[in-house]
């Protein structure tokens, strides 16, 4: 498949399948659980919020009557919420985790388990997540785990002495380093998978008008920050309905390789999707398993069903 030519009605039918997608009450997360469900896959919905995870389940099924969506409740913030979601999903198989949910460029803040609330939400509670459900999705035959980095993951690499930023808190560039885990995530763990059937790949969908932007300066009271993110979003940003498509392309397009990123094809910025520049320091070996390591002491979650 050429990916220049690629949109949603390319997307192979999913009919029997099973899709989790976090943060899906909203944005890109929702466009995505919207798109597979079209296509026949069951999707979870899994969001923070269950007033907001069950509205988006209500207004996804008043858009496609036939689709087959359900809420879950899952609390990336939170270390016993990852855990009781993945306990309490019903399905012996998972053909598709899209690590789609994310925070950005908030103000200093810790997670229930007291760790920097970007690396924690948008990389720990992932991490734990995808470990947590791994049994399952090794299960199922061609199945694919997409987890959403950011073109900003060029900002900053991580700082292995000071994963969550506590010493010196920029918030840009703990996002960046929050995004550039979830590549050396990625990196990792396609390698750890090896010539299995899973596949892991990630996606970042260029500038996309989304809530994420005004988030951070709404939760300081900083007004004039938040107009001038909704400004940006109408003048510069393509919609959230085109930044879901490099997502929606490395979970179903054919011939995606371990390791992909996929994004936008001009600049990085909008268009269709293609394969995606990142910063070198994201394949590099050495600092993805010392992040690995980190990640699984810090969560406690080791993937048992991986050799390592």
């Amino acid at each position: 498949m050429n990916g220049s030519r690629w949109g949603v009605a390319d997307i192979p039918d999913l009919s029997g399948r099973v899709a989790v997608v976090t943060g899906a009450n909203s944005g890109l997360g929702y466009v995505t659980a919207r798109e597979l469900a079209r296509k026949g896959a069951r999707v979870v919905l899994a969001c923070r919020s269950e007033a907001r995870g069950r509205a988006a389940v209500e207004r996804l099924v008043g858009e496609e009557p036939r689709a087959a969506v359900e809420f879950g409740r899952l609390d990336l913030g939170e270390l016993a919420s990852v855990r009781a979601f993945a306990a309490g999903l019903p399905y012996e198989r998972i053909d598709l985790l899209v690590n789609n949910a994310g925070v950005m460029a908030v103000p200093y803040g810790t997670t229930a388990d007291g760790f920097e609330t970007q690396f924690g939400v948008n990389h720990l509670g992932h991490f734990a997540l995808t470990g947590l459900l791994l049994p399952r999705l090794l299960a199922a035959p061609g199945a694919r785990i997409v987890t959403v980095s950011s073109m900003l993951h060029a900002l900053a690499n991580i700082d292995p002495r000071d994963l969550d930023s506590r010493e010196n808190y920029r918030r840009w560039v703990a996002y960046a380093r929050s995004k550039s885990a979830n590549l050396l995530f990625t990196h990792e763990l396609a390698r750890r998978l090896g010539g299995s059937s899973l596949l892991a790949a990630a996606a970042h969908p260029g500038y996309a008008a989304t809530n994420l932007q005004t988030a951070g300066p709404r939760a300081e009271g900083r007004r004039g920050a938040e107009r001038m993110m909704e400004l940006a979003n109408r003048a510069f940003a393509q919609s959230a309905e085109a930044g879901a498509l490099p997502t929606l392309y490395a979970a179903t397009a054919p011939g995606v390789r371990p390791d992909s990123f996929f994004g936008p094809s001009f600049a990085m910025w909008r268009g269709v999707p293609a394969p995606s520049w990142r910063a070198p320091w994201t394949v590099n070996d050495q600092v993805a398993a010392a992040l690995w390591a980190a990640s699984a002491r810090l969560t406690g979650v080791d993937f048992d069903a991986l050799d390592g």
